[in-house]
C-alpha cells in the first residue's frame, strides 16, 4: 500500500472518529441547553469535505499523480496542522463540535491554542486541505478546495462569532 492510500485511510478513520466525538459532545451540549446555529451551512461543509475526498482520489487515480518531490516538507506541515487541530479539540473538550453549538452561561475558551489564535481548528483545516493534495501533486484539488474552504469558513466564522456574542456580557 502506498503513502497516498495510507493517508486517505488515516483521514477517513480520523473523520469518522471525530464525528462520533462530535455526536457525543452534541448530546452533552444540548443537555446543557446549547443552541445550534447555521444548520444549513453545516450541510454545505459536510458536502464540501466529501467532495474534497472524491476530488483528491479522482485526481490522483485518473490523472496518474504521484508523490511530490517536496512530500517530506508537506507531510511535516500536515502533521503540524494535525497537532494544532488536536490541541484545539482537546482544549475545547466537550465544547468541541463540528456544528456551531453555543451553550448558555459559558464563556469562550481563551487557553491552549485559543490564547494565540482565535480559530486554531479552522487554521489547521485550511492547512490540511491545501497541503494533503500538494503531497501527491494534486494541484487542481488543492487550489479549488482551498478556495472553497476559505469561502465556507469565512461565512462560518462570521456566524460563529455572532453566536458567541450571544453569551452573557459578563463573559466577554
Amino acid at each position: 500500500m502506498n503513502l497516498f492510500w495510507i493517508i486517505i485511510a488515516v483521514l477517513a478513520i480520523q473523520r469518522l472518529l471525530e464525528l462520533l466525538i462530535a455526536r457525543r459532545n452534541e448530546r452533552i451540549a444540548r443537555a446543557n441547553g446549547a443552541r445550534e446555529y447555521d444548520e444549513k451551512g453545516y450541510k454545505v461543509i459536510v458536502l464540501m469535505h466529501i467532495a474534497f475526498f472524491i476530488s483528491l482520489i479522482s485526481e490522483y487515480v485518473f490523472f496518474g499523480k504521484s508523490l511530490s518531490h517536496y512530500w517530506i516538507v508537506l507531510l511535516i506541515l500536515f502533521l503540524l496542522a494535525q497537532a494544532l487541530r488536536y490541541w484545539a479539540i482537546s482544549t475545547l473538550g466537550y465544547f468541541w463540535n463540528t456544528k456551531i453549538l453555543i451553550t448558555p452561561n459559558t464563556s469562550p475558551i481563551s487557553r491552549g491554542p485559543y490564547k494565540y489564535v482565535r480559530h486554531p481548528n479552522y487554521l489547521a483545516v485550511i492547512a490540511e486541505i491545501a497541503v494533503i493534495p500538494l503531497m501527491f501533486s494534486c494541484y487542481l484539488t488543492s487550489v479549488i478546495f482551498t478556495i472553497l474552504n476559505l469561502i465556507v469558513l469565512r461565512r462560518r466564522i462570521r456566524i460563529e462569532e455572532q453566536a458567541l456574542s450571544t453569551l452573557d456580557s459578563k463573559y466577554k
